[in-house]
């Protein structure tokens, strides 16, 4: 027997229907909405023909996401990311998900991470060297640009490894530039994306001729990761998938943080000034490894700080299998459910001055008494961004190595204009101006 949705009125909401997440009109909607109706209430979508339900309070993310998540598969808006990633552990459910996620996991243990902590600083150290010539010459960063060039040189050097240079040999240029270069996130975008797929099939099957040559790379990770119960690796299939969920999912968040990181310096200089001189104390070089980025307090702060404000996964969507109580609700099966770092991390309820740029808010003693599903930029529960760790110690390595050599500042102290579709981040590119210290 199917459960009936909750009864009109039962549910606050606004009056008027609206398709969130079809637009980026939906962040200016529920600017309002949330104000008006707090942690749970649902608005009607003309194109689904039934109710979304948006739930920001804690616990009940914490129902979603963790205590009852097999009840929950992935939402609104999935089926055009599966056009552009295919059946990756992004967008894949089920014993298929599972199966993959085992399988990629160990990619992403700490040890590991810290093996591409050599590549990671390279790439930084490559870019200060251009900083300080734009620095002398007195002109501008574009940060936009740089993050996003960034973060997809350490991204496609961690993935690809030494097979760059044949990638590059082959084709005459970087064929996954398009991540970068390309701005808009339609179908013509998701159809080059997947024409990438040749170029990881030639080297799968280069890879597979040639097995005695060893590479140390997420791609060699996932090829050679083999079920724990039946020992089958993956198919040709698969491993394309996996690898550009790899290049694409990997890349937008990071540079988006970046670039937002660099904005809230910009527009305050004594954290700018704070992050500089504890970066000055920090080891160079290879003394700069995942643990001692960990151990970067002030670091860690205004990054986590950053990723409160202006978190680039600003919303998830989930669908119910079967019948589920939120908030005191029951919410009927095939039910919408949206869920919004962005709201949540600013919700006067669980952040004093929440749109206050604050990074003490991650000192240990307040971070120790804040619910544990009020700040969650990488998601949570089994289905947490697999790459959180991979990504934190990219962020933090950059900003040790550019805040100790350079001082941002903003050209104009204009209002940022916001871009939230599948990320949130910002519509025009962000130019500073940079001064040597």
């Amino acid at each position: 027997m199917s459960v009936p949705e909750a009864t009109v009125g039962t549910v606050p909401g606004p009056d008027e229907p609206f398709d969130l997440g079809a637009s980026e009109e939906s962040l200016e909607r529920l600017t309002g909405w949330c104000a008006r109706y707090g942690e749970f209430f649902r608005v009607y979508s003309p194109a689904r023909r039934r109710h979304t339900y948006v739930v920001l309070a804690p616990d009940d993310i914490k129902r979603v996401l963790v205590t009852n998540h097999r009840n929950y598969v992935k939402g609104v808006g999935t089926d055009q990311i599966m056009i552009l990633l295919g059946r990756g552990i992004m967008t894949s459910e089920g014993d298929f998900w599972h199966r993959q996620r085992r399988m990629l996991q160990p990619a992403f243990h700490r040890r590991v991470l810290d093996r591409f902590g050599p590549a990671i600083r390279a790439v930084n150290a490559e870019y200060a060297a251009r900083w300080a010539k734009r620095a002398q010459r007195g002109e501008p960063i574009n940060i936009t640009e740089a993050a996003s060039e960034l973060t997809l040189d350490i991204n496609l050097s961690a993935i690809f490894g030494r097979d760059l240079p044949f990638i590059r040999e082959r084709f005459g240029r970087n064929p996954f530039d398009i991540v970068h270069t390309e701005a808009n996130r339609d179908l013509r975008f998701a159809y080059r994306i997947r024409s990438l797929a040749g170029i990881v099939r030639e080297l799968i099957a280069r890879r597979r001729a040639d097995p005695s040559q060893e590479h140390f790379d997420f791609f060699g990770l996932a090829l050679g990761a083999r079920d724990k119960d039946t020992g089958a690796v993956m198919t040709e299939k698969e491993l394309v998938d996996e690898v550009l969920t790899l290049v694409v999912a990997g890349h937008e968040t990071t540079a988006s943080a970046l670039t937002w990181t660099w904005y809230q310096l910009g527009r305050h200089p004594q954290f700018q000034e704070w992050v500089a001189a504890s970066a000055a104390r920090l080891p160079d070089g290879d003394g700069l490894d995942l643990e001692r980025t960990e151990e970067w307090h002030e670091g860690q702060q205004v990054i986590k700080e950053s990723l409160r404000l202006c978190p680039p996964g600003w919303m998830m969507t989930r669908r119910t299998l079967e019948p589920d109580v939120l908030h005191g609700v029951t919410l009927p099966r095939g039910a919408d459910v949206f869920v919004s770092p962005y709201f949540v991390h600013r919700h006067p309820g669980h952040w004093s001055d929440a749109e206050r740029f604050e990074p003490a808010r991650f000192a240990e003693a307040p971070s120790a008494a804040r619910h544990r599903f009020a700040y969650i930029p990488f998601g949570a529960g089994p289905r947490h961004c697999i790459g959180e760790n991979f990504a934190l110690y990219e962020i933090a390595v950059h900003f040790a190595t550019m805040a100790r050599r350079f001082r941002l500042l903003p050209i104009d102290d204009a209002p940022p204009q916001v871009e939230a579709r599948i990320n949130y981040r910002l519509r025009s590119d962000l130019m500073m101006r940079i001064e040597p210290r």
